[in-house]
């Protein structure tokens, strides 16, 4: 074939493709332009996830064509699942965003299936803001001084509702490894539990990350009022390790012990996720998970994560969906002993 005919051709291809493309992007600027979006928070006012979904709503909008404002709404309650209802009925016009806990995407492995009336795995995912790595944080004037304590004495902490790490990751310990954390599960989230933990109502705090905590307490740290006392997770952080953190699943005595624990952390791969309600326009699904990737690379942005002690290590869309797939095809046998791992206790 002459080249000058495939040269024309190319030519007529592009002239075709190009245009549609612009069309494409004068159709979303058109749709956005003026518009709100709502970015609910699965989480009250002044802990991590809240910090989290603030910083990326106001640094967002300037990726979205239309430029449109994004109104943060916190909606706490049910581990996550209130939001996640509310969301999950909503038009279907990519004008919705929501963070909501990990826990709530793992809860329905867990037999949460009948009380749950919504299927995670066909929500729209964005991608998640960052990893995390859990920890059980102690008074430094508790009983408790390490983690190997723990498995003779009893340390009093505060946690949330089920599908929630500070309940979860403790109870867990408490079934597998032996442990003998006492829970108090009164609390609304993170905030209101430090609170107690100040006043001394209780002793101590997991299922929380160094994140939140630098939002929340970043002088229990510096003062030495409360401690790390151990990462709630299998590999850790190297930061941490290096420090001499131990490892909850460390202290695993079997294998299966060991990955059915792995199996509970899994949320802790996608820290803080960013959802939108499912049957979203796949046109602007892809834009909305572009911008997602473009706004945690602002420079101005993580000049702010910094500012306020936020890490961000960016997972896509596409990736986050890949693990939540994974981890709903876990074994039958590892669910199962996972299920019964997470029944709390309070005479252990």
């Amino acid at each position: 074939m002459p080249m000058r005919f495939l040269l024309r051709t190319t030519l007529a291809a592009c002239a075709v493709v190009l245009p549609a493309i612009g069309h494409a992007q004068e159709d979303l600027t058109a749709f956005y332009k003026g518009k709100s979006i709502n970015l609910y928070i699965g989480a009250a006012v002044g802990g991590g996830y809240d910090a989290y979904a603030r910083l990326l709503g106001r640094h967002i909008g300037k990726y979205i064509p239309g430029n449109p404002n994004v109104i943060p709404i916190n909606m706490p309650g049910a581990s996550g699942n209130t939001v996640v209802a509310h969301i999950y009925n909503l038009p279907k016009d990519a004008t919705t965003i929501a963070q909501i806990p990990p826990g709530a995407i793992t809860k329905p492995i867990y037999g949460e299936g009948d009380k749950i009336r919504y299927d995670f795995t066909k929500l729209v995912y964005l991608g998640s803001a960052n990893t995390e790595v859990n920890l059980c944080w102690s008074r430094a004037d508790a009983e408790v001084k390490s983690f190997p304590d723990l498995f003779n004495k009893e340390l009093i902490i505060g946690g949330s509702g089920e599908g929630d790490s500070t309940r979860d990751f403790a109870v867990a310990e408490n079934n597998i490894l032996g442990t003998k954390f006492k829970l108090i599960l009164r609390y609304t989230g993170v905030r209101d539990i430090v609170l107690a933990v100040d006043r001394n109502e209780i002793q101590g705090v997991c299922g929380t990350g160094v994140p939140a905590m630098m939002t929340t307490r970043p002088e229990w740290i510096s003062s030495g009022f409360a401690k790390m006392l151990v990462q709630q997770n299998a590999k850790g952080s190297p930061k941490l390790n290096a420090l001499g953190v131990p490892r909850t699943a460390d202290f695993a005595k079997t294998p299966e012990d060991r990955q059915v624990l792995e199996l509970i952390y899994a949320q802790q791969q996608f820290g803080r996720p960013f959802v939108m309600p499912p049957g979203s326009p796949p046109d602007r699904v892809a834009m909305m998970r572009k911008a997602f990737l473009q706004v945690l690379a602002d420079k101005d942005l993580l000049a702010e994560a910094e500012k306020l002690k936020l890490d961000i290590d960016a997972m896509s869309g596409d990736d986050l969906q890949a693990v939540i797939n994974q981890i709903y095809a876990t074994p039958k046998p590892i669910v199962d002993r996972a299920i019964k791992a997470m029944a709390y206790s309070p005479s252990r």
